[in-house]
């Protein structure tokens, strides 16, 4: 079902921020018509300057509109003249005293325009109204007041504008943060669950048919056997309860034991060799997944004899290598579901600042190598 986008301003950051910029404008508004009462016109002059103030009240909220400047270049150049026309021509019947209306084109240039031609038609708003009142005879302290008072309103205008579509666009990537969160949790969970289970799934069904060849004749080693997969089964249900909680930690050091047990019960002659410092958590988890992943892979999609496994640190990286022989290209098992652990693990390590590499050797042998440096472990330890 696809999900509905309700209207952006119906959320309360967006909505209190459009909600100041009218009440911004509707103020400039009403101190523009109380200049116009003061000046002691008439009521027809009256009358025009209430519809001057409605119309230039509409565009300006037109122009304040997010995304205003990706409109057509002519609806930009008629709209942004009729402002225009709405700021000047009324300087006739009310003289400079209409020139606050002047700041919002100089506010409107500023969102529409391209940023070329924008900032320098801005200044020329603010130095005609400079002009203008300078040709009416006002005195030159109160000219460059109100050219000033125009180009403040201009910048007052863009702010508030910019500040609404800011809001607008951070209440949108939100939101796409938050989407993108549950697709990341998802994906966790599926990596978890396959890294985990994989392995321990595996392990029951290799030993299970290993019981199943043992009972006939060695009844006593079966009921062993069955108390690994017994050990096993509760090992996975933990598995299951850690992966939905969050709390994913693992030990290579008891990985390492794990996986040389296992593949001893699946006839493949193992040998293992460490010489290494405890990693940190995070690492000591991703390794100890590289180490289940590896030999998942190994029961699955080959006819293993040997396998290695070494764990080193070599020219400040400490490296995790498992090898084997018997490398079959069309032999795997019977599920229907290959998996991607190897991508898994991949993205694991580079959350670590490692690397793997996996792929068959000259000595047609498979070797899966997962490479973190040592550096940022300790670091990341102290």
């Amino acid at each position: 079902m696809q999900e509905s986008t309700p209207d952006i301003y119906v959320s309360p950051a967006p909505r209190l921020a459009r909600g100041v910029l009218i009440a911004t404008l509707g103020c400039f508004l009403v101190i523009m018509l109380l200049n116009a009462v003061d000046s002691r016109s008439g009521a027809i002059e009256l009358a025009l300057a209430v519809c001057t103030l409605v119309l230039s009240f509409v565009l300006q909220l037109s122009h304040s509109a997010p995304g205003s400047r990706n409109r057509p270049v002519r609806h930009r150049i008629l709209t942004l003249g009729a402002q225009a026309v709405l700021a000047y021509a009324p300087m006739a019947i009310f003289q400079a005293q209409w020139g606050a209306m002047a700041g919002f084109l100089a506010g409107s240039i500023l969102l529409m325009s391209p940023s070329r031609l924008a900032w320098p038609l801005y200044a020329a708003t603010g130095a005609s109204i400079l002009v203008i009142a300078l040709l009416q005879g006002r005195p030159v302290t109160e000219s460059i007041y109100l050219g000033q008072s125009t180009l403040l309103t201009g910048l007052v205008v863009y702010g508030l504008s910019r500040l609404v579509e800011l809001v607008r666009e951070l209440h949108e990537a939100r939101g796409e943060i938050a989407r993108i969160a549950v697709v990341n949790e998802r994906l966790r969970f599926s990596r978890d669950l396959h890294d985990l289970l994989g392995y321990s799934l595996s392990s029951i069904t290799l030993k299970s048919e290993l019981i199943f060849r043992l009972v006939p004749v060695h009844p006593e080693r079966a009921m062993e056997e069955l108390k690994d997969v017994l050990a096993t089964s509760r090992q996975s249900l933990a598995d299951v309860r850690r992966v939905s909680s969050g709390l994913r930690a693992m030990s290579l050091a008891h990985e390492v034991t794990t996986a040389k047990s296992l593949l001893t019960a699946a006839d493949v002659k193992t040998m293992v060799v460490t010489d290494f410092n405890s990693p940190v958590q995070e690492v000591d988890t991703v390794l100890a997944a590289v180490l289940r992943e590896a030999v998942t892979n190994l029961l699955r999609h080959s006819k293993a004899r040997n396998c290695t496994v070494e764990v080193s640190e070599k020219d400040g990286m400490l490296l995790l290598t498992i090898e084997n022989d018997g490398v079959v290209p069309a032999y795997q098992d019977a599920s229907q579901h290959s998996g991607n652990g190897l991508g898994n693990l991949t993205q694991r390590l580079i959350s670590v600042h490692g690397r793997l590499t996996a792929g068959v050797t000259p000595g047609s042998t498979f070797r899966v190598q997962a490479a973190v440096p040592v550096q940022s472990n300790r670091t990341a330890d102290s």
